[in-house]
C-alpha cells in the first residue's frame, strides 16, 4: 500500500510540473525591464581632475600628448571606433581625436576643445601673463562631458528612436587667439574643412562646469538647433541654468561648421570670471554643473526624431 501511495504521488508531482510546463510555454513572456544607464556627473568630475592633474595641455606638450592618448584609449574601451586627425595649421601641429558610433542618419557631430590657453592674459596678476592656464573648465569641462556620454550612448542608442550614428570630435587648437603667430579655432577648421558629408547636427560644449551655470544662447548659432535643445532642458527642469535669452555672439569651435552652411550651436556658460587666468581650476568646477548639461544632451541626443 505504502508503495502505491508513493508511486501516486509522484505521479501527481509529475503531471503538475507537466501542467506548469505547458502554461509557461503558451503564455507570452515578460518583458524584461532593463535599467538604462544615466549621466554621472561626478564621474565627470573625475575625467576633468585628471586633465587638470596632467598639467595644462598646451599643443605639443607632454600632458596634451598623455590627454590624447587618454581620450583615444578610453573611448576605444567604450566600443567607439577612434582616429587621430593630424595636421599643420597656422605653422603648428593639430590632433583632433574623433570617435564614431553607429551609421546612417540622422547624424550628430558634439565637440569640444581639450587644449589649454598658452598665456593666462586675463589674469589680475600681469606678472602670469605669459604662464599656461590649468584649463579645468574652459577646455577639460567639455572635454569631461563627452567622455561620460561615450560610456552611455552606445546603450542608450540601442533602444532609443533618436540619432543613428554619434561622432565625438575633441578639437585642438582652439584657444591661442590674440598671441603672436597663433590663432582662434585651428583644431575645429581642420576638421571642418575635412567633411565631405554634413550631419543633421553640431554641438559644440565650452565652459560647461562653472558652479554658477548660467547658458545663454549664443546668438551666431542656429536658431531651431539651439530652441531643441533649451526646450529639452526646460522639460527637465533645467530652466534656470538653460536661459532662454541671448547672450554674446562668440567665435568658437561651432564658427567653421557655420561658415559651411551646418546647423550648429555653441553651448558656453561665457560668465565665468576666471576665464584665461591661472585660476581656472578644480575647485572651480562643478559636479552639479556637469549632471545638467550631461543629462540634458542625453535627453536631446536620444529622444525621438523623424
Amino acid at each position: 500500500m505504502r508503495t502505491r501511495r508513493r508511486l501516486f504521488l509522484i505521479l501527481i508531482i509529475l503531471l503538475a510540473v507537466a501542467a506548469w510546463l505547458a502554461v509557461s510555454l503558451l503564455l507570452p513572456a515578460r518583458p524584461v525591464k532593463t535599467v538604462q544607464p544615466e549621466f554621472d556627473g561626478q564621474r565627470a568630475y573625475q575625467d576633468v581632475a585628471y586633465q587638470v592633474s596632467l598639467g595644462p595641455r598646451t599643443i605639443g606638450s607632454p600632458a596634451h600628448n598623455k590627454a590624447v592618448d587618454w581620450m583615444a584609449q578610453d573611448l576605444r574601451a567604450a566600443g567607439w571606433k577612434v582616429e587621430i586627425q593630424e595636421g599643420q595649421m597656422a605653422g603648428h601641429p593639430m590632433r583632433n581625436v574623433v570617435a564614431q558610433y553607429g551609421e546612417g542618419a540622422p547624424w550628430v557631430i558634439l565637440g569640444a576643445h581639450f587644449d589649454s590657453r598658452l598665456h593666462a592674459d586675463h589674469d589680475p596678476n600681469p606678472a602670469n601673463y605669459s604662464t599656461p592656464v590649468p584649463g579645468a573648465n574652459d577646455g577639460a569641462s567639455g572635454v569631461a562631458v563627452l567622455m561620460e556620454l561615450a560610456r552611455i550612448i552606445p546603450d542608450r542608442m540601442e533602444s532609443t528612436a533618436g540619432f543613428q550614428q554619434v561622432w565625438l570630435v575633441f578639437f585642438d587648437g582652439e584657444d591661442n587667439g590674440k598671441i603672436p603667430g597663433w590663432d582662434w579655432i585651428l583644431g575645429s577648421r581642420m576638421f571642418a574643412a575635412s567633411l565631405e558629408d554634413f550631419p543633421q547636427a553640431v554641438v559644440v560644449l565650452d565652459m560647461i562646469g562653472d558652479t554658477n551655470l548660467n547658458i545663454y544662447q549664443e546668438r551666431n548659432s542656429d536658431q531651431q538647433l539651439t530652441a531643441e535643445i533649451w526646450q529639452a532642458a526646460e522639460k527637465l527642469g533645467y530652466g534656470s541654468q538653460f536661459i532662454p535669452k541671448p547672450g554674446l555672439s562668440i567665435l568658437d569651435d561651432h564658427t567653421p561648421f557655420l561658415e559651411r552652411g551646418m546647423r550648429a550651436v555653441d553651448i558656453i556658460d561665457f560668465d565665468y570670471p576666471y576665464y584665461h587666468t591661472l585660476s581656472d581650476t578644480l575647485d572651480k568646477v562643478s559636479p552639479d554643473s556637469l549632471q545638467i548639461v550631461g543629462t540634458v544632451m542625453l535627453n536631446w541626443l536620444t529622444q525621438d526624431r523623424p
